[in-house]
């Protein structure tokens, strides 16, 4: 469980956090480096005092005669050596020993005589003395020089060696928090601008982005996932107004049914009969409100599930119209058949989508067939820029000039109904029209508009052939895959 003190005193910001992760790092590796460089500068001091006190032996020893009877000690040119912390053993007995020393020192060097083994050893009391014993080998007696030295100046130099590193380790930190602080903040700078940036932009009006150029790539990617970020929202609030839009416009007309049914029944008083008709007819109306806020609703579900179905991709067209017609034919109405010109057509669309398209169209010819539905499948070529290849109909307005054929695969989706009356053809894709409502079949109106938008949306397009008399027939245009 987290320390609320600890919480409180971490840094909030995240130049603040890099900060600090950078000074404690800097610290516990100064810190190893400091306490390496002592020891081993404590180490090396150490070794220099025995150097010397071992050549202070070496000299020593040229004045020891151990070749007699006894081991006496020669005249030097320089008697002040035997002065200076110097003990001279023959065995165990003293020959020669500084004045007055210290007995603790006394008593060490005489174990170093002792062991008679070179080695040397620190007496640590007011003062550090380090010793060491140098054997005497060169006659029949066997002695021993120990040498004294005080090893206060080498740990003096060693302990101004440690303060000056501890000073030079705090201006080193310093820096480092510095100069860490400027660089972050200097990097988080692009990103505290895109910031400021989405901020002052609108998601849905602003076509501004944040794009990839002129910038580090870890920038870059968080720009283009900012960017991928922002054309979603867009997407989705766009999404959010059409789908208003489309509810308020399709409502009004039922609304106002319902609302001109009231006003005219309060008018005046009303029979029983025309009462019930009252009802009736804003029954029917609230029926058709519910219908329609099901199919626009439904719809916008379907678009939230199936986002990747506008993807790019490619989809076997039989494959899917045939497992579309399973999972709509009424067989105790009618019956559909599929055919195709080629089994392994393709059309540059999701399986999802395709299925979206023909969906609306194909539960409309169910709805009027009298026996059966006919979807039949081939590939055709059309040209861009311009128009759609349209299929069967009449003649399409002039489109730009033409620059290339662009294969494409067309859906006719026929049945052998009442078919579209010729006063209806031109509100057959606005939304919430029908041709007779009172006709005893249900919908809203919407299927048609719906496909249409969605087949545009993947560079295609929803036709009627007015040409086709005998019932009604719809060609969908989809991009080959």
């Amino acid at each position: 469980m987290r320390n609320p003190l600890l919480q409180r005193l971490a840094p909030r910001t995240l130049r603040g956090r890099l900060s600090l992760v950078a000074l404690t790092t800097a610290a516990l590796l100064m810190t190893i480096l400091t306490v390496v460089f002592n020891t081993v500068v404590r180490h090396h001091l150490r070794a220099q005092a025995d150097d010397e006190l071992r050549a202070r032996a070496a000299a020593i020893a040229t004045t020891v005669d151990t070749g007699g009877r006894t081991v006496r000690v020669l005249e030097a040119s320089d008697d002040g050596l035997l002065d200076s912390n110097v003990w001279i053993y023959a065995g165990s007995t003293t020959v020669e020993q500084p004045p007055s020393p210290a007995p603790e020192i006394g008593r060490a060097a005489g174990l170093l005589a002792a062991r008679a083994d070179g080695k040397c050893t620190t007496v640590e009391g007011d003062r550090p003395v380090r010793l060491c014993a140098r054997p005497v080998t060169h006659g029949r007696l066997a002695a021993t020089v120990v040498t004294a030295l005080d090893l206060s100046p080498y740990r003096s130099s060693a302990d101004l060696l440690l303060l000056g590193s501890l000073a030079l380790d705090a201006v080193m930190l310093a820096c480092t928090y510095a100069l860490t602080r400027l660089a972050v903040g200097r990097a988080l700078r692009p990103v505290r601008a895109m910031s400021d940036q989405a901020i002052q932009w609108s998601a849905v009006e602003s076509e501004r982005r944040f794009g990839t150029v002129a910038q580090p790539a870890e920038l870059a990617r968080l720009g283009a996932s900012l960017d991928s970020l922002l054309d979603r929202i867009r997407a989705v609030l766009r999404h959010e107004r059409r789908l208003t839009g489309e509810l308020s416009h399709e409502l009004r007309t039922p609304l106002s049914r319902i609302v001109a049914e009231l006003d005219w029944w309060r008018s005046r008083p009303r029979s029983q009969a025309e009462t019930l008709a009252v009802h009736r007819r804003v029954t029917e109306a609230a029926e058709s409100m519910r219908t329609i806020c099901d199919t626009l609703l439904g719809d916008a579900r379907e678009e939230a599930r199936h986002d990747a179905a506008t993807a790019p991709g490619t989809a076997e067209v039989l494959p899917v119209l045939r497992r579309l017609a399973a999972h709509q034919e009424d067989p105790a109405r009618s019956m559909i058949v599929v055919t195709a010109a080629d089994d392994r057509l393709e059309a540059g669309v999701s399986p999802a989508l395709l299925e979206r398209i023909v969906g609306p169209l194909l539960a409309n010819a169910l709805r009027y067939a009298r026996s059966g539905v006919t979807v039949h499948v081939v590939h055709v070529g059309h040209t861009r820029p311009g128009h759609p290849l349209p299929g069967p109909g009449p003649a399409r307005p002039a489109g730009p000039a033409v620059v290339h054929a662009v294969s494409a695969v067309r859906i006719d989706v026929t049945d052998d109904g009442p078919g579209v009356p010729e006063a209806f053809l031109g509100q057959l894709f606005q939304p919430g029209r029908r041709a007779d409502p009172y006709d005893g079949h249900g919908g809203a109106g919407l299927g048609l508009p719906l496909a249409r938008r969605l087949a545009r949306s993947a560079g295609g397009e929803v036709h009627h052939d007015p040409a086709h008399t005998a019932g009604a027939r719809f060609t969908v245009t989809l991009p080959a895959g």
